[in-house]
């Protein structure tokens, strides 16, 4: 026979004293450094925006260049204010990498930067925004590095990754 419960639902029995000594009261601690790389125009636009958030120690960069890329030492990387940056050198203590695209100017780029990732087990996410197809290149290039891997036309959904992902 099953006793009778003090509590009207589960709930309430949850939300009880008894239960409240188990619960974590503590923040839950933001990814170590995050690093968000803007593969083209449009997403450099997107990121400038998104990069006023509430992220913790994440960190912004665009692509430069955009011709073929040979290796991880080739993708030309910088700063908002246009300083350069190294791949290697940013991905030094890194816990996750975030690549956005809006176009497929940058699939080399993402190809390369998701390589050294994966051979660095960074955590590697992609989100490729627009309406179209104009960036089923970049899709392609980031779909066997990325774990999570979102197409959205809605900006909006930068902002949600970034916070689901504790940057």
């Amino acid at each position: 026979m099953a006793s009778l419960s003090a509590y009207s639902s589960e709930s309430a029995w949850a939300a009880s004293a008894d239960e409240a000594r188990y619960r974590i009261d503590g923040d839950i601690a933001p990814a170590r450094n995050a690093r968000i790389i803007a593969l083209d125009r449009r997403a450099a636009s997107v990121a400038r925006r998104v990069a006023d958030g509430p992220w913790a120690k994440a960190r912004f960069f665009t692509c430069g260049n955009r011709g073929p890329v040979n290796g991880a030492g080739a993708v030309e990387l910088h700063e908002f204010d246009g300083t350069p940056a190294a791949l290697a050198d940013l991905l030094t203590d890194t816990d996750v990498v975030v690549v956005l695209a809006t176009d497929d100017t940058g699939r080399a780029h993402a190809a390369a930067i998701g390589r050294e990732c994966g051979a660095r087990a960074i955590m590697t996410a992609g989100i490729v925004l627009g309406d179209g197809f104009e960036a089923d290149d970049a899709v392609a290039a980031l779909r066997p590095h990325a774990r999570v891997l979102l197409l959205s036309a809605d900006e909006s959904d930068v902002y949600e990754l970034l916070t689901a992902l504790r940057v």
